[in-house]
């Protein structure tokens, strides 16, 4: 997949281009939904497949008193849409002046003379240009009117939850990882550098931490304890994060601190990733280390057991794709 960051950049005369147009935050199985539909048609007409995105999202620009919190990072967005089989990203920086650009402007002069669409698909809620006033109806009687198709896909649901990026930022301050996962079709990620902590993990608790920077600001999940995957350097490990204030010495400061299964590298400084599995318990404040140490060994237990339980559901769901 070819990514651009100026429309100017993408060649012209592009062959029977096949566009979808998002935000894509997450990219959860509806958007996943979209990108196969224009892999697919634009393979079976020999053309080319194209995602339109933002950076920054729309709504940091226009309504920044939302404080919207972004499922996935801009880096994570573009490794997942990467994944889908697309030949070209081009990804518009939005700005205020942008935020002016008329839907009729943005089909004329983007979709029209510079990509020449010839087939659009987009999600059945999805709207845009100044007023949002480029919607399906819009968009189906321009493609009428200047000759290329549109295709709507329709929403779904799994477990009676709509597949929405809305729903996951929910789910995800609810601790609900397993419903994140369901809509996500992976489990949700927290990516960071390590840094130096307060160095009480091994001397003092017992269970050495890595720790990286986490901010109410971003999209945080519920305070407490979680069974976790960390990957580093290419594999693999189980784990037990905290995400809270750390009560029992009185911080005071958000944190995410990782005790990492049968590991014992140095890695300040080094980047890691961190899939959450599973809500284990709130954060609670302990008469001191000791009893903390207690309950972690406790974690530690529950969540080799909830990791066990995960590898089996994979081998079994292996064996039965077989």
């Amino acid at each position: 997949m070819k990514i651009y960051y100026d429309i100017n950049d993408i060649p012209r005369r592009l062959l029977r281009p096949c566009v979808t147009i998002g935000n894509f935050d997450g990219v959860h199985l509806g958007h996943q939904a979209l990108f196969r539909e224009v892999v697919v048609r634009s393979r079976q007409h020999k053309g080319t497949s194209i995602a339109i995105t933002f950076d920054p999202h729309p709504l940091k620009v226009v309504r920044p008193e939302t404080g919207i919190k972004l499922i996935s990072t801009f880096e994570q967005k573009k490794e997942m849409i990467s994944m889908a089989g697309l030949d070209i990203l081009l990804v518009i920086n939005f700005t205020h002046e942008f935020a002016n650009t008329s839907a009729q402007d943005f089909v004329d002069t983007i979709l029209m003379d510079r990509i020449g669409v010839e087939e659009l698909v987009i999600g059945y809620d999805y709207a845009f240009g100044k007023g949002r006033q480029g919607d399906i109806d819009f968009l189906q009687a321009q493609g009428r009117l200047k000759g290329f198709d549109v295709s709507v896909v329709p929403p779904f649901s799994i477990d009676n939850m709509l597949v929405s990026s809305t729903k996951i930022r929910e789910l995800v301050t609810q601790g609900c990882m397993e419903d994140v996962k369901k809509l996500m079709g992976r489990f949700y990620q927290l990516r960071g550098t390590v840094m130096v902590g307060k160095k009480r993990g091994g001397p003092v608790v017992g269970f050495p931490t890595a720790n990286i920077h986490i901010s109410e600001e971003d999209l945080c999940p519920l305070h407490g304890v979680y069974v976790t995957q960390v990957i580093y350097a290419g594999k693999c490990y189980g784990g037990v994060m905290n995400i809270g204030y750390n009560p029992t010495f009185g911080d005071g400061k958000l944190s995410a601190e990782t005790h990492i299964f049968d590991f014992n590298d140095d890695i300040y400084a080094k980047p890691i990733k961190i899939n959450l599995l599973h809500f284990l318990r709130q954060e609670k404040k302990f008469a001191g280390p000791q009893e903390l140490s207690e309950q972690i060994r406790k974690d530690v237990y529950a969540g080799k057991k909830v990791l066990d339980e995960v590898q089996k559901k994979m081998l079994l769901t292996c064996s039965e794709e077989k």
